[in-house]
């Protein structure tokens, strides 16, 4: 059974898409973590394993083990080129595994939560609405340097590697703006979250 209602769920790195999707988990929604689904499509013998060894060289995964992950975003965050490289073996793999996902979802809403979801296509294949949660740039890199212990250039290139915000925004049918104030962020979810279902 199909859900009624599909939500997007995009933002860039350190905004607080994971906050905001884990709030509408609390308030009843099915939410699939597309960074989650990459994870798994990126594990040895699943889809985009071999692809991405191949294309990347063997020490991003030494003795055929699981892709190390840390070592292939320092590669593909400092090479625009690598990047796209990347994205294009794993965006096809999570596209059909999340296809399935909300296909044999029993839910009445399923969450999408997904940072590329834009670039990647899935808004437009799979969801009836689009929200982007988005953040000043120095509560990102604060983020960043505390939650995953990136250097300041680190956290800067994550961000840079990424659309603008603004970009996200204009594609979006609600934005979410994360001040950092966790209170103000959960009251405009719940008010979104009841707009939508409403």
């Amino acid at each position: 059974m199909a859900p009624h209602l599909v939500i997007g769920l995009t933002g860039n790195i350190a905004t607080g898409k994971s906050a905001v999707g884990q709030m509408l988990a609390e308030l009843g929604a099915e939410v699939i973590d597309a960074d989650k689904v990459a994870h798994q499509v990126m594990e040895p013998g699943q889809p985009a394993y071999a692809a991405i060894v191949a294309a990347f060289d063997d020490d991003i995964a030494p003795a055929g083990g699981p892709i190390d992950r840390r070592r292939l975003g320092e590669i593909v965050f400092a090479d625009p080129a690598a990047l796209a490289r990347l994205e294009a073996l794993v965006h096809p793999a999570v596209g059909r595994r999340i296809a399935e996902l909300v296909a044999r979802s029993t839910a009445d809403v399923v969450v999408i939560e997904a940072i590329k979801l834009l670039e990647a296509g899935l808004s437009v294949r799979l969801c009836d609405e689009v929200w982007v949660v988005i953040a000043p740039r120095a509560a990102q890199l604060s983020r960043l340097m505390e939650s995953r212990g990136l250097s300041r250039d680190e956290a800067v290139l994550r961000i840079d590697a990424q659309p603008s915000q603004e970009s996200k925004s204009a594609q979006a049918d609600v934005v979410i703006d994360n001040d950092g104030d966790l209170d103000a962020l959960r009251r405009t979810v719940e008010q979104t979250w009841r707009a939508a279902i409403d």
